[in-house]
């Protein structure tokens, strides 16, 4: 029997046969996952009252989802976007026709939360209100100041309002895909859909993901495949360390880089089978505080979390 040696590119090809090398979200189980996972997390965190306000989030998100068409994707946009390996398009674009309706599923959010008469703390009943008054002119602006994490200090308390209608769309959006949809990215450091940031990194468990880690894009929820020995940030294989809370269980880490002086969570379903990276990520809080007494800065935010980072950044 005669014998080849295989050349590196061609054990790379073998390899992305063996598991999914993209998992496009499950739009019907996402969200309402999320919001179970964020419930579970609160009892006993320190920011219980912030994970339970997230998880009424998700669980109108989970109804708009389901409530709403999903827009669709274009082949040609598809064709172009392999033909180039860039994303299949900008989440900015969700701001501009045909695709702005994204303020449709910012309505039904909304009404959800308005209607909700336990859980949701009273004092945010007036904020939303505004936010429903305002003109698509102006939400379309706070949209874009987020998209661009330049948000004006009187719209902080928006935020996550807004960021909720965007997720949902992209994911919508994301759910309609199938992984040969998508193309292989160089770098390999944004979402292959949205080119957005990953949130967070995932173990994964069950089928033939398990054991993979894959990169969860923090906008439309599309996960991609990345070894464990690269920086998620710099794709660096050199000064890779992981940092833990002492005493904890290891379902959350913070994955540092020498390289590059960044650290994104990698959230281990072998642990813990019921982590789901964008809500274990936001219940770490206190493994962010404690690499913020490092000189590792956080490669990106969690979404749901950026109104508490714009309030850091605001002059007293």
């Amino acid at each position: 029997m005669s014998r080849r040696i295989l050349q590196p590119g061609e054990i790379e090809a073998l390899d992305h046969t063996s598991f999914p090398r993209v998992l496009p979200p499950h739009i019907g189980s996402l969200f309402s996952t999320r919001a179970a996972r964020l419930r579970q997390l609160a009892q006993g965190n320190p920011i219980a009252d912030y994970l339970e306000f997230a998880a009424h989030i998700a669980s109108a998100q989970h109804q708009a989802a389901q409530a709403l068409p999903a827009p669709g994707v274009e082949r040609s946009r598809i064709e172009r976007a392999q033909a180039h390996a860039m994303p299949l398009f900008d989440a900015a674009e969700l701001l501009e026709q045909p695709l702005h309706d994204w303020q449709q599923t910012l309505e039904h959010i909304l009404n959800t939360l308005a209607n909700q008469t336990t859980g949701l703390p009273a004092a945010l009943q007036p904020l939303i209100a505004e936010l429903r008054q305002l003109p698509s002119d102006e939400r379309n602006a706070i949209a874009r100041q987020l998209l661009d994490k330049d948000l004006a200090a009187r719209y902080i308390g928006m935020a996550p309002f807004v960021m909720a209608a965007l997720q949902v769309r992209l994911a919508q959006l994301a759910a309609t895909l199938h992984a040969t949809d998508l193309p292989a990215l160089q770098p390999a450091t944004v979402c292959p859909v949205c080119a957005s940031e990953p949130v967070a990194s995932v173990i994964r468990i069950g089928g033939q993901a398990s054991g993979h880690r894959y990169l969860h894009c923090g906008g439309c929820a599309t996960e991609w495949h990345m070894v464990r020995i690269k920086c998620s940030h710099c794709e660096s294989t050199q000064g890779i360390h992981y940092q833990t809370i002492e005493g904890g269980q290891d379902v959350v880490q913070a994955e540092t880089c020498t390289s590059c002086g960044s650290y994104r969570k990698i959230v281990n379903q072998e642990k813990d089978p019921l982590a789901e990276p964008l809500a274990d990520d936001l219940a770490s809080l206190m493994l962010d505080l404690l690499m913020s007494e490092t000189h590792f800065q956080r490669a990106s935010t969690n979404p749901l979390l950026y109104v508490a980072v714009a309030e850091e950044q605001t002059p007293s």
